[in-house]
């Protein structure tokens, strides 16, 4: 039963860095750009202790509302109680990646749209809904080629 409370209590897992990533940050994730309305996923970095957001903001996402020279605003909606509320919170670019929550919607846009040039060109229509997976066939098992089989144990017998 722990006994502290403090702001990083229960956080040993949480923040670990992973196997081969311990070590100074990366000068790439400072190169990064993010604009007003990205989306983002908040993990927090635990070689940078500066700006990093709370221990309940790790793992969620959020949308950028602000950007300023080392950091973004980030908008998160937070449960409390019956209702969301809307949690305004500033984080360095160290703990925040952009989130590949979009990415299969962005693929299928673009894929859709290939579709959709190739069938004008050829002039005909194309239906680009997505369309949930039918039943399979019907089928008969025959009885000549799956005759049932009896099968009895075999006898314990020792090799001494």
């Amino acid at each position: 039963m722990p006994h502290s409370f403090g702001y990083r209590a229960r956080t040993r897992d949480m923040f670990k860095r992973g196997f081969k990533e311990h070590g100074p940050i990366k000068l790439s994730t400072y190169l990064i750009n993010f604009q007003i309305g990205d989306i983002v996923d908040i993990k927090a970095n635990a070689a940078q202790q500066k700006g990093m957001p709370h221990k309940f903001y790790h793992g969620r996402t959020g949308i950028i509302y602000n950007v300023t020279p080392r950091a973004v605003g980030v908008i998160i909606n937070k449960v409390v109680g019956n209702r969301y509320i809307e949690k305004r919170v500033n984080i360095r670019v160290e703990h925040i990646r952009h989130s590949k929550c979009r990415q299969e919607f962005l693929d299928r846009v673009k894929s859709n749209h290939a579709a959709h040039v190739e069938a004008k060109a050829k002039g005909e229509r194309i239906d680009l809904k997505r369309s949930a997976v039918l039943p399979r066939t019907a089928r008969t098992v025959s009885v000549k080629d799956n005759a049932p089989q009896t099968m009895t144990p075999v006898p314990y017998e020792t090799t001494i």
